[in-house]
């Protein structure tokens, strides 16, 4: 598309904008210098941070240069949130964070070219300051009756107060705005709706101090269509880390989106046409039950994010796990990643005899597959149970050590789509 505007407007990706038809006649004019903030309130950024960083990505892709903040200043302070007081986390946590954000945000930019992304840490610009320093050259520009306003605030107020150092936030985001034009000549920040306040904030500071007129672009905030938050699953917050969210947990989030939700998510995290994307809705509408755009999404997000290898391990994990492929050639992280995301049970090392587990008929009540004994021997008996692919002929039957995977993990499966694993764990 000729304009960056074009492109997320046709995505759904503006939620508000200080002055759009301005901020389209800069971009149109020549690259201009862009950015979004993450604070490291955690080891890892997670699904919400990465419509931002995507949103980021685009503007890059049309040419634009993005600066790739990392707060390690406004990390050890934290935004305000509705439900209450952050807990201020360790400065060597912190710095800990800081390093592991930012190389996950290497992942996503261009750092080579003409419009090379640049790494920046507002710590760089604010650990020096001295906070009379602060107090008369930056807090003198706002007005506590304005930040008052600000819903998480005023929420807060209304409930168990705010302290002064969260209250304090919105003067250093907006500070980092300011720092950033002096340095790089930014003149757009982006970040979900949630962030409006905060953001126009910083657009008044640099008319204030600079007398220049910046932009401020955000983004929906995304909700799924049941009305539970983006981003959660029954285990948690789905992470970008694959220590905290393994890549077949990870693909798995994108398979098992509602249909209802799929055209949000293709048009936000997509890089494919819009013709593309037309295509796969058609698809969807034409035949939900082959998940197509679910798949797709999956594997260009999985790709995107842990890179060929993982999506292909991830993809394999899948079809084997559903009787379409070799478990024997699933690597063990992958097998165990998926078994810990699936119901599963235990077998402790003491309860092998010679060699062998427990029947078949208790692994299935072990693993949840059946409710008892007796159900378990009924599956059995109609032939729709299976251990490692392989229908199981009789219930009272031992699988033995040979039989599991890497040493310690048996695949049971309940007909064509429900499957557990049996973990063999020490005594």
């Amino acid at each position: 598309m000729s304009s960056i505007i074009d492109e997320l407007t046709w995505r759904g990706l503006i939620a508000q904008s200080t002055d759009l038809d301005a901020l389209r006649s800069a971009t149109s004019a020549g690259p201009i210098t862009v950015y979004c903030g993450f604070d490291p309130t955690a080891p890892s950024l997670h699904l919400g941070n990465l419509v931002q960083i995507l949103t980021v990505r685009r503007f890059q892709q049309h040419g634009h240069r993005p600066l790739a903040l990392v707060g390690g200043a406004t990390g050890l302070i934290g935004d305000p949130k509705e439900s209450g007081e952050r807990s201020l986390n360790p400065r060597e946590v912190v710095e800990g964070w800081v390093d592991r954000i930012r190389q996950q945000l290497d992942r996503f930019y261009d750092f080579d070219g003409p419009n090379a992304a640049v790494a920046v840490n507002n710590l760089d610009w604010t650990e020096g300051m001295g906070v009379l320093e602060f107090l008369r050259d930056v807090g003198k520009h706002f007005s506590v009756n304005r930040m008052l306003d600000r819903e998480a605030v005023a929420a807060r107020l209304a409930k168990d107060g705010i302290s002064y150092t969260e209250f304090s936030y919105q003067l250093l985001q907006s500070y980092d705005y300011v720092e950033l034009y002096r340095r790089h000549g930014c003149t757009l920040q982006t970040g979900g709706s949630d962030q409006w306040g905060n953001i126009t904030a910083g657009v008044d500071l640099i008319r204030r101090m600079e007398g220049v007129h910046a932009h401020a672009l955000t983004t929906p905030l995304m909700v799924k269509a049941d009305g539970t938050k983006f981003g959660k699953t029954e285990s948690g917050t789905v992470w970008l880390d694959p220590e905290l969210t393994s890549p077949y947990a990870f693909f798995q989030f994108w398979m098992n989106a509602d249909d209802r939700d799929v055209p949000t998510l293709l048009r936000t995290f997509s890089f494919r046409s819009q013709a593309e994307v037309d295509d796969l809705l058609a698809a969807v509408a034409a035949r939900p039950q082959a998940r197509e755009a679910q798949r797709a999404l999956a594997s260009e997000m999985t790709a995107l994010v842990h890179g060929d290898a993982e999506r292909d391990a991830a993809e394999a994990a899948g079809r084997a796990l559903f009787g379409q492929g070799d478990l024997a050639d699933l690597p063990s992280s992958t097998l165990t990643a998926a078994l810990l995301e699936a119901p599963h049970g235990e077998v402790a090392g003491d309860e092998v005899i010679d060699g062998h587990l427990p029947a078949f008929d208790e692994l299935l009540v072990r693993a949840g597959l059946a409710a008892s004994k007796s159900a378990a021997r009924r599956t059995i008996g109609e032939g729709g149970a299976y251990v490692n692919n392989v229908r199981i002929e009789d219930a009272t039957a031992q699988p033995v050590i040979g039989d599991l995977h890497h040493g310690n993990w048996l695949v049971l499966r309940r007909g064509k789509k429900a499957f557990a694993g049996i973990r063999l764990i020490p005594s």
